[in-house]
């Protein structure tokens, strides 16, 4: 069986390697390895949707969903230090890595943690996520709903995924399950989509 970067424990050697992330003008020094997504570079998918979704607000709670390494967590926590920052992965090594890069660029303001490491009602005012499309639609879809249902009042989730790996089927998924979702660009075929949470009574 092919091990993928969504497998809990990754065989293999555990040797972290240094990965560049520009952001704002500025780069940073991340740790990667192998068995994580997008181990030898920032995904283009990631720096789109940074390059392009809304920066965070101040404060509040933000979520990076499918975190790997944490280069959006990391970009959220620099972009906006006063808010608590939740990286969720069920992969062990991107756990770790998180924490040791959010440690690295003295970020005291991030966590990461698998999904039922966080307390049940635990809501967000940001949702940022590239999402793992190739764990399958219904893993997908399921881990999705699970996740934007923790949107807080008048909170946001921002979604990157390429038109060629079902971006326009999954908009219209989200829009058939009572999601108010948006395109908000397209850039080089990725579509970053916003899905709005409800607004407050």
């Amino acid at each position: 069986m092919t091990e993928h970067y969504f497998s809990p424990q990754p065989s293999g050697e555990f040797t972290p390697h240094p990965v560049t992330l520009a952001l704002d003008g500025r780069e940073y020094e991340l740790s990667a390895a192998r068995g994580v997504f997008s181990a030898d570079h920032v995904d283009a998918g990631t720096m789109v949707l940074l390059e392009n979704a809304p920066p965070p607000p101040a404060d509040g709670a933000l979520l990076d969903l499918g975190c790997g390494y944490g280069p959006i967590a990391c970009a959220l926590a620099l972009r906006s230090p006063g808010s608590t920052v939740i990286g969720v992965d069920v992969n062990e090594r991107a756990l770790a890595l998180t924490r040791a890069n959010a440690d690295a660029l003295g970020l005291t303001n991030v966590s990461a943690g698998r999904p039922d490491e966080i307390p049940d009602d635990q809501t967000f005012d940001r949702i940022y996520s590239n999402p793992p499309i190739r764990v399958g639609k219904a893993v997908l879809r399921e881990t999705l709903s699970l996740w934007l249902a923790r949107l807080a009042d008048g909170g946001r989730g921002y979604l990157v995924v390429h038109r060629n790996l079902g971006s326009d089927s999954l908009h219209r998924w989200l829009q058939e399950q009572g999601h108010d979702t948006t395109r908000l660009v397209s850039v080089r075929g990725f579509r970053v989509l916003e899905v709005r949470g409800q607004e407050p009574a």
